[in-house]
C-alpha cells in the first residue's frame, strides 16, 4: 500500500499483470513530475482464441513478461524500482474507524480488527494499512486496511522471478488506479469520483474522494462477457465478435446511424453492460448510505474495455453522472510523442510506477 513518503527513485517500472494482457510503464522522475520513457502491452491469450477462464494457468505469464522486458529494451537484473499489482478475489480493501493507538500497538491491534472486516482467514492473511486521518474531536483514527492471501503473493512473486525479475513493492490494483487519477488528473475539485477499471473478466470499481470514505469492489463482468453477448446476438464466432466489438462497440450496425441507439441484446434478460450498470448503481446506493456523501462528480473509465464504443455514453445515461474515458498520460512529460496514445489500459501500470517508496 502507498504510504506518504518522498519519492527517491530516479527511474521506475510499473507492472500490471492482467488476465488478458500485461502492461508495463517505464518512468523517470524529474524535478517537475515524471517523464514517460516507454510503455507497452502484450496479450497473454492467443489472438482469436476464445479463453476459458478456469483453464488459464499462471505459467503463461512468465514468457510474455520476459518478452515485454525485452521489447522495452530493459535488463531485468538492472531494474531497481519495480512496482507491481495484485487484485481479484484473494485481495480486499476497506476503510475503518478505530480508537487512537500509538504506532507500537497499532499494527498488532489492526490484525485482529481486520479479521472482523476483511474476508480472508487470519492464518492466510497478509495485511497492510495506512492511517488516513485522526479526528480532532473524537481522537478516532480513519485507517485503510488492505489484505491479500500469502499464497497469492507467493504466486505473484514466482511469476516475476520466472521472467528474471526481482520482486519489489506489491500494491493492490484499486490503490494503483487511484494513484493514477491523483497524479494524472486535472480534476482536483471536491467531490466523489467513480473509477471503473473494465478488464477482460471483471470490472474493478473504486469510489474515491480526498475528503470522504474510500470504497472498492469487483464486479464479475468484463470485456469477455461483452464479446460473448455479441456472439449470441449476431450468431458469429468469438474472433468475429471481437472484430465486431472493435468496430461497433455497443452500437448495433443494423440500426440506422441517425438513431444512435445502444444495443439491447434481449429484452427478456440483461446483457453484460446492463448488469455492470446495475451493480454500479447498487454500490453507489450503499456508498451514499455508508459515507453520507452523494456528490458524484464524474465516472472515469479505465482498462482495456474502456475503449468500447458507446460505453461512456451508456454509463452516463444509466447512472445520471457524467462519464468519460480517463487519459492516464495527461500530466506526463513526452506523453504526446509518436507511438504513445491516451490508452486507458495503462492507468494501473502508471499508478504503480508513480508510487512513492
Amino acid at each position: 500500500m502507498a504510504k506518504t513518503k518522498t519519492v527517491k527513485f530516479k527511474e521506475s517500472i510499473g507492472l500490471d499483470i492482467g488476465n488478458h494482457s500485461i502492461k508495463m510503464v517505464h518512468l523517470r522522475k524529474t524535478h517537475h513530475g515524471f517523464k514517460l520513457l516507454n510503455c507497452e502491452s502484450l496479450s497473454t491469450i492467443p489472438e482469436g482464441v476464445e479463453p476459458v477462464f478456469s483453464d488459464l494457468s499462471p505459467d503463461r505469464y512468465g514468457p510474455i513478461l520476459a518478452q515485454l522486458v525485452k521489447t522495452l529494451k530493459l535488463k531485468a537484473k538492472k531494474i531497481n524500482h519495480l512496482v507491481s499489482s495484485i487484485g481479484g478475489d484473494n485481495t480486499s480493501i476497506k476503510q475503518i474507524k478505530t480508537i487512537f493507538l500509538p504506532d507500537e500497538e497499532l499494527e498488532s491491534a489492526l490484525f485482529f480488527e481486520a479479521k472482523k472486516h476483511l474476508p480472508i482467514s487470519g492464518s492466510e492473511m497478509n495485511l497492510d494499512y495506512q492511517v488516513l486521518s485522526v479526528e480532532e474531536k473524537t481522537n478516532n483514527m480513519n485507517i485503510l486496511l488492505a489484505s491479500s492471501t500469502k499464497s497469492l503473493l507467493t504466486e505473484h512473486s514466482n511469476i516475476l522471478t520466472s521472467a528474471g525479475l526481482t520482486p519489489g513493492i506489491v500494491d493492490l490494483e484499486s490503490l494503483a488506479v487511484v494513484n493514477s487519477f491523483i497524479f494524472n488528473s486535472e480534476d482536483h475539485e471536491d467531490g466523489v469520483y467513480v473509477i471503473l477499471n473494465v478488464g477482460a473478466f471483471k470490472t474493478n470499481m473504486v469510489i474515491y474522494s480526498p475528503t470522504s470514505k474510500f470504497f472498492a469492489r469487483d464486479i464479475s463482468y468484463g470485456g469477455f462477457n461483452i464479446t460473448k453477448d455479441i456472439m449470441k446476438k449476431q450468431k458469429i464466432s468469438y474472433q468475429e465478435a471481437e472484430m465486431y466489438k472493435l468496430q461497433h462497440g455497443l452500437k448495433d450496425k443494423e440500426i440506422k446511424e441517425d438513431k444512435k441507439t445502444l444495443i439491447a441484446l434481449d429484452i427478456s434478460e440483461k446483457n453484460t453492460i446492463e448488469l455492470i450498470a446495475q451493480e454500479v448503481k447498487r454500490s453507489l446506493r450503499f456508498y451514499v448510505k455508508e459515507a453520507g456523501n452523494s456528490d458524484f462528480k464524474k465516472i472515469l473509465l479505465v482498462g482495456g474495455g474502456a475503449n468500447t464504443k458507446g460505453l461512456p455514453e451508456y454509463i452516463a445515461e444509466q447512472l445520471k453522472i457524467p462519464a468519460e474515458i480517463f487519459n492516464p498520460f495527461t500530466n506526463l512529460e513526452d506523453s504526446d510523442r509518436p507511438g504513445i496514445t491516451n490508452d486507458p489500459q495503462f492507468a494501473v501500470a502508471l499508478g504503480l510506477a508513480m508510487r512513492p517508496e
